[in-house]
């Protein structure tokens, strides 16, 4: 908390500083004049996924668009599979302006705002339509706009989908509740998580996304939890035997920038790039069911795996079981925000 005080007071002074420098800033923000292809206007994006998963053919298919519309006056430079930064600290360097845009699991947002932790309520979603529901609604549009995160000079600009979570691990196949009870898995950082495995009478240990594969074939975790198309890109399933088809949480993505960089970025190339980020997230938004179905079947056809397919009764008993985590933090994510995503079924 004293970490993120501090860049909220950096930032407010560099907005005040950025006021004092008058018309000179502000002129310098609408002219392109300065920009060519040669000597274009360059966007650092950086992700921590493979360069084949949902974001990073996502990713590169907003900077080939850029480029496109602009002529080559502006260049995204992507940098993938955390070349740059990793999943703990991309969100610092992108409100220290060290980076300018990521995209990470939403959830990795808890650090400014723990409504994020949205995304890891077990059950919260029953189809991907629902959740596009959600990221075309209001009240996904209140989290993306939320005073905190201006607060720490970053500004939400779309959602990416990626798919429903799966429960994998290296010991036996995962069918009842109790079948979880004594094994260690990865998971991303937050209460809600840390909660959800400890409900199930699991372990579980906060490990960056890039360190994962690792942690798993060194035996300092049993299993984790992702979509098909991360279990199958980031290769898991060579070190993890058994997958259960569970579908109990989402992982998906949001487009954050560095807002003062963003706003630094001339008018009549910022229209463009804008125009390149809505069709790049349609184009993830069709990619990614097509993705997860097309790695399920690449996971089921390597042989190496045993793929559970759950049953609606499997699954409704470990959402009943589940149910303590709602009782835990329905406060803290807020009636407000889980009524509203229920209101969308």
């Amino acid at each position: 908390m004293k970490k993120w005080l501090l860049l909220t007071i950096i930032s407010a002074l560099a907005l005040v500083l950025a006021a004092c420098g008058g018309g000179e800033s502000e002129g310098e923000a609408q002219s392109s004049e300065e920009y060519t292809a040669e000597n274009p206007f360059i966007i650092k994006f950086s992700h921590v996924t493979a360069i084949e998963s949902v974001k990073g053919q996502a990713a590169d298919k907003f900077a080939q668009l850029v480029d496109e519309k602009t002529e080559g006056k502006v260049k995204v430079e992507v940098y993938p599979s955390s070349q740059l930064y990793g999943d703990n600290d991309e969100l610092d360097a992108l409100a220290s302006g060290n980076v300018h845009m990521i995209a990470p699991s939403v959830t990795k947002m808890v650090k400014i705002d723990p409504r994020w932790q949205y995304v890891d309520m077990p059950y919260l979603f029953e189809s991907d339509e629902h959740v596009q529901a959600f990221f075309d609604s209001e009240i996904a549009q209140s989290l993306m706009n939320s005073d905190a995160l201006a607060a720490n000079d970053i500004k939400g600009l779309a959602f990416w989908p990626n798919g429903f979570k799966h429960f994998s691990n290296n010991k036996h196949p995962l069918v009842t509740v109790d079948d979880y009870k004594g094994l260690k898995f990865r998971a991303q950082a937050g209460q809600v998580l840390e909660a959800q495995f400890e409900t199930l009478g699991a372990g579980s240990a906060t490990i960056a996304f890039g360190e994962t594969y690792a942690a798993l074939q060194q035996g300092t975790v049993d299993g984790a939890e992702n979509p098909y198309n991360n279990f199958d890109t980031m290769k898991f399933y060579e070190v993890q035997p058994y997958l259960s088809t569970t579908q109990h949480g989402r992982v998906d993505y949001a487009i954050f920038v560095n807002k003062s960089f963003w706003e630094s970025i001339p008018a009549d190339l910022l229209a463009p790039v804008e125009e390149a980020l809505a069709e790049a997230t349609t184009y993830a938004q069709e990619l990614a069911a097509e993705e997860n179905a097309k790695s399920l079947e690449n996971v089921k056809a390597s042989g190496v795996v045993e793929v559970y397919e759950m049953t609606q009764e499997e699954r409704d008993a470990l959402k009943e079981a589940l149910q303590p985590v709602y009782e835990e933090f329905e406060e803290t994510i807020t009636p407000e925000l889980i009524e509203g995503i229920n209101a969308l079924r």
